[in-house]
């Protein structure tokens, strides 16, 4: 069975991922809201919450990718505009902005967070299906299970404190054989389908719309039959 957490189905389908209501740190804003779904080595956690009304947050206590999956949400980070993230959108925090949240109607977003010590890069930055998309590193030869696929990103932020990158990535369809995960990974998927596939066999297929979140080490395969395209944030975990 795959060890890949599923945190939101489009078509409102239950998941079977197991959530805890917790604070991520002592001076988490979204405390009382949050859902999480996994948590482990490099202090990341991954999951979703559902919020309304209004935060005033003076330093943001950690990194944090939110993708909005139902209503809308306001962010405003000090000096700058206001910054409105409906479905299919996101931004990434960076620890330490000064920032306004305020949802008028409840909202529901999917979620993955980082600790930070000592922050590389404030501000707030938003995802956008409509990336400003480059060519970039295609897959090994000697992973692929048939022709190798043209690759392409927009990289947004990237921490270097917590090893933290997040952006928007896309490919020409392939297959990869399973194997360890090269790193903690969240995905929230804009376009196409993936079937990822287990040691044992078995596939979890995701669609347009859905978000999980894979940890490093989890063995797991790909297969997409058509362009994907997701948001992404990255993690590189020392062993």
């Amino acid at each position: 069975m795959t060890q890949a957490l599923v945190l939101h189905h489009a078509d409102g389908a239950p998941v079977s991922t197991a959530f805890r209501r917790a604070a991520f740190g002592k001076d988490d804003p979204f405390a009382r809201h949050r859902e999480i779904a996994w948590e482990g080595p490099g202090a990341m956690s991954a999951g979703r919450t559902s919020f309304i009304g209004e935060l005033d947050i003076a330093s943001y206590p950690h990194i944090e990718t939110i993708v909005v999956v139902e209503g809308e949400l306001t962010l405003t980070a000090d000096g700058a505009a206001p910054v409105v993230v409906g479905p299919q959108a996101g931004a990434v925090i960076g620890c330490g902005t000064s920032l306004r949240v305020q949802a008028g109607s409840r909202v529901r977003f999917v979620f993955c967070a980082a600790a930070c010590e000592k922050p590389t890069r404030r501000g707030l930055f938003p995802l956008s299906a409509d990336a400003d998309f480059k060519p970039s590193a295609t897959l090994p030869a000697d992973v692929l299970l048939g022709p190798s696929p043209a690759c392409r990103s927009d990289n947004v932020f990237i921490d270097d404190g917590a090893q933290y990158s997040a952006g928007t990535w896309d490919s020409t369809p392939y297959h990869r054989i399973v194997r360890p995960h090269r790193v903690n990974e969240f995905m929230h998927v804009l376009a196409g389908s993936v079937r990822f596939a287990a040691p044992d066999g078995s596939v979890l297929s995701v669609d347009t719309g859905d978000a999980l979140f894979v940890p490093q080490g989890a063995p797991i395969g790909w297969e997409s039959s058509d362009r994907v395209a997701k948001f992404y944030v990255v993690q590189s975990v020392q062993g």
